[in-house]
């Protein structure tokens, strides 16, 4: 794979992180202009050069996607200056977004009629792992292509699940976000009845931590519950409610028993109505504190 020119579309917090350890590990780097990157300086400075059109990735090898959702990725693939209309036979598409899976089985299938091959390799961890080189990656693709593709995407993880075939790797992200956000929340919820009932932040962590609560949520949520600091969770209440909303469609799709996923859709969207969308998901114990108490029957 040595030589192979790597688009990216998608520079933001995560894809940040992406750009710069394949650019700093000597992939030859081109990203689309777009107002959602992060600042990018470091990544023209490692060598990596900016695009203005997605027309201009079609020189590109390979070509990751790391946008917000579904939507975005089928306008990046398929609007009217969508790349499968411009890329050429025997591009690889790197999707590192979160979508839903029955979109990623359509867009393979219209990926491979053009020759293309399309792997789904969503993300897990955080910004700040996406710039140390540390992601974790669920990639969903056949034996042959993700053999092919692993030492491009050890550039950027640390942790690489082979899960199946394509349409895999989204499936299990949106799993993982469930059980990631709905935990999240939870102890959300609860850490705001614990202010009005009395119960002081640091015990309320103490006691979860040496207990049952223990476990990753918690360890994000609890630098804001005991220093206001919300960088331990950088995800907005507007991503984790539409990645519920990803997962409620997974589960309608196939069938699947979802009544803790629609309380927990609940709770997100009384956020994101009430002003907060834009809040880290790390800040819901003092949003959730912040609402109107509901009226009693």
């Amino acid at each position: 794979m040595n030589g192979m020119i790597v688009g990216m579309v998608g520079v933001g917090l995560m894809g940040h992180g992406i750009a710069r350890n394949l650019a700093a590990k000597g992939w030859p780097l081109r990203f689309l202009d777009h107002p959602g990157n992060q600042p990018v300086d470091d990544l023209l400075a490692l060598g990596a050069s900016r695009v203005d059109r997605l027309p201009d990735l079609a020189e590109c090898q390979v070509v990751i996607l790391c946008v917000s959702g579904t939507p975005q990725v089928e306008a990046v693939l398929l609007g009217s200056q969508g790349l499968l209309a411009s890329i050429q036979p025997g591009t690889v598409i790197v999707d590192c977004s979160t979508a839903v899976p029955s979109s990623t089985l359509r867009l393979a299938a219209l990926a491979r009629e053009s020759g293309c091959g399309f792997m789904d390799a969503a993300m897990t961890r955080t910004p700040q792992e996406a710039e140390q080189g540390r992601l974790n990656l669920l990639v969903g693709a056949d034996d042959d292509l993700f053999d092919r593709m692993r030492p491009l995407l050890a550039a950027f993880a640390e942790n690489i699940f082979h899960t199946g075939d394509v349409g895999t790797g989204h499936t299990l992200k949106l799993l993982h976000n469930y059980v990631s956000i709905g935990c999240a929340t939870l102890i959300s919820e609860a850490a705001a009845c614990a202010r009005k009932s009395g119960i002081a932040d640091a015990v309320f962590v103490d006691a979860l931590a040496k207990g049952g609560g223990h476990g990753a949520a918690l360890d994000r949520i609890a630098p804001f519950l005991l220093s206001g600091d919300p960088s331990g969770m950088k995800f907005s209440i507007a991503n984790a409610a539409k990645d519920l909303s990803y997962y409620l469609r997974l589960s309608q799709d196939v069938g699947a028993a979802h009544h803790a996923a629609g309380g927990v859709d609940a709770a997100l969207q009384s956020l994101a109505h009430g002003g907060f969308a834009d809040s880290y998901l790390s800040e819901a114990p003092a949003l959730f504190a912040a609402q109107d108490k509901l009226p009693h029957d």
